[in-house]
């Protein structure tokens, strides 16, 4: 068997662990388990920190039985990788291992209130004040502007910053952290990309910057150490090697042998006063990644640089469109950093190695994609299923002058307007479920076509060409659609892993793992579907207009909160 590179790809609504064969980047096996989002209060997006922990132990110990039964041997498997949800934000204590408070998704609104105060901080009250250094506005968007309302708001946190227990990071900063033997040697870092939507991270020195951290008032301790997206971070287990001692000894020496049911192994160490010092976390680490151990973990980027490297958009120019729970258009900009003056992030796309150079991106943001057919499955029972979507709109075949602006959670590029919510507008007594449902895929298509003009504006070169990705896109009439919207090519890979790939690529791309290239002669091909737009451009633009004026009926609804 050729080697084998994992990847753990923790989303906004599941987490994954995926085996791809090293030569061909073929698919070997995958593991999937659904998370529950909590939503305490309206507009507030949490996650259980021990439960994304959990669903990554789950999925190793899964695929790793999953490959026995296809006769695959684990030991094959020579790096993991790890890709995730980029902005959702993480305190834990350094002693005890435990998380401090939920996960703040990416999309939570609670800190409108405090995005204003910071913004009034500002000269001319100006979101963009930090872009220069950043490339990013003053958003409810950013990971530091949600450690600052934990501060602010959560005790438990103020308290263990007081004892400099505290550690802050992303999703990837806790998964490693964990992976590597958390509060027995663990290392806490993260990767450039992941940094880089932070509001804290300076884009041009690519380091943490003093005079962001005074800004929000976040003290630098706190912070993980930033590393590029493929170096060895640590290894699998390592610091559980104390305990797998002991398992040996209590089983009579030898190799350990990790069996399905743990519960006698814990109850026999737990009596001769082993283990008692293991926090749950470390024990159900142990339990599931056992055959992992010492598999280095080599590989880091955030959801959206990994599916630009998943699809190989290693030349500037070249753009790849994320669909999921939101839709992440992602273009190359080469080695320098282009400043967006519309309404566009500039971020770090990848560092492939701790001596290569760093390579930017103009990215634009939509937070709702993928989440408006969820809505209307668990909200609105329009749907019973996801994949319903696709039949019912089609059976409308138009929206029929319906417009569907999904600002769930504010609008992101190119506005950044928090205050908007979501609004359908054209209604009439005509209307149906089915033109709804063909209004919603429309949104996800006219939210991208903004995003496209900006970037195009930007750049200065228009884009003829859009790879894309995700979950939705096995829905052929959005893609349809979103040709038709865009008036270029979309081109989207059979194989639509690209995440995943993205991150297993970085890690077996390592130094010191070395067992995947990525020179351009060696990449693999990988098998895409191509759509072209069939309406003509004075359609497409009559609707693109009326979905703007939609737009603009969705501003301005919502007002901050000044309480907590």
């Amino acid at each position: 068997m050729a080697p084998l590179i994992a990847a753990i790809d923790q989303g906004t609504s599941s987490t994954r662990f995926l085996v791809f064969n090293a030569k061909n980047a073929e698919l070997v096996c995958q593991q999937q388990v659904e998370l529950q989002q909590m939503f305490p209060k309206e507009g507030w997006v949490e996650e259980d920190p021990r439960e994304i922990l959990q669903s990554v132990y789950t999925c190793m110990q899964r695929a790793c039985e999953q490959l026995g039964r296809l006769h695959v041997d684990v030991s094959c498997i020579k790096a993991v990788g790890v890709t995730n949800q980029r902005e959702t934000t993480v305190v834990w204590d350094r002693e005890s291992g435990e998380p401090l408070y939920n996960a703040i998704v990416w999309l939570d609104l609670r800190t409108q209130s405090t995005v204003e105060r910071l913004i009034s901080k500002t000269p001319g009250r100006n979101k963009n004040h930090l872009r220069k250094q950043t490339g990013l506005p003053i958003s409810t968007y950013f990971s530091a502007v949600k450690l600052r309302w934990l501060l602010d708001n959560v005790e438990e946190v103020r308290e263990a910053v007081r004892n400099g227990r505290a550690m802050f990071g992303t999703v990837d900063s806790w998964i490693i952290w964990c992976l590597t033997g958390g509060r027995d040697g663990g290392t806490h870092c993260t990767d450039v990309t992941n940094a880089s939507r932070t509001l804290l991270f300076n884009i041009h020195s690519r380091t943490w910057d003093p005079e962001l951290c005074r800004f929000f008032d976040v003290p630098m301790d706190l912070l993980p150490q930033v590393k590029s997206s493929s170096e060895i971070y640590g290894w699998v287990v390592r610091a559980c090697a104390r305990v797998l001692t002991h398992v040996c000894v209590c089983w009579g020496g030898g190799e350990p042998q990790f069996e399905r049911n743990w519960a006698p192994v814990w109850s026999s160490l737990r009596s001769r006063g082993v283990c008692e010092s293991m926090s749950h976390e470390q024990l159900l680490f142990l339990q599931s990644s056992g055959p992992l151990a010492g598999v280095p973990v080599s590989g880091c980027l955030g959801d959206q640089s990994a599916a630009l490297v998943g699809q190989m958009c290693f030349q500037e120019g070249q753009a790849k469109n994320t669909y999921g729970t939101g839709c992440f258009l992602l273009r190359n900009t080469g080695t320098k950093p282009v400043m967006s003056s519309h309404g566009l992030l500039t971020t770090l796309a990848y560092q492939l190695g701790p001596e290569s150079p760093p390579c930017y991106a103009l990215e634009g943001s939509v937070a709702i994609a993928g989440a408006v057919v969820r809505w209307l499955k668990d909200n609105m029972g329009i749907i019973q299923s996801s994949a319903e979507i696709e039949k019912l709109a089609a059976a409308a075949g138009s929206s029929y002058g319906c417009y569907f602006v999904p600002a769930f959670s504010g609008l992101y590029a190119p506005y950044w307007e928090p205050s908007a919510r979501g609004t359908i507008c054209g209604l009439t007594q005509f209307t149906n479920k089915s033109h709804l449902a063909f209004a919603a895929l429309e949104a996800v298509c006219f939210q991208t076509k903004e995003i496209l003009e900006a970037m195009n504006q930007d750049s200065g070169v228009p884009l003829n060409t859009l790879q894309v990705d995700g979950g939705m896109t096995s829905n052929r009439l959005l893609m349809q659609l979103q040709a038709d919207i865009l008036g270029v090519s979309v081109v989207r890979a059979t194989m639509s892993e690209t995440t995943a790939l993205g991150a297993a690529m970085a890690a077996g791309a390592a130094e010191g793992v070395g067992v995947w290239s990525l020179s351009a002669g060696d990449l693999p091909r990988v098998q895409t579907e191509r759509y072209e737009p069939q309406i003509n451009l004075e359609e497409c633009q009559s609707r693109f207009a009326r979905w703007k004026k939609a737009v603009q009926k969705s501003m301005n609804w919502e007002v901050a909160d000044n309480g907590s």
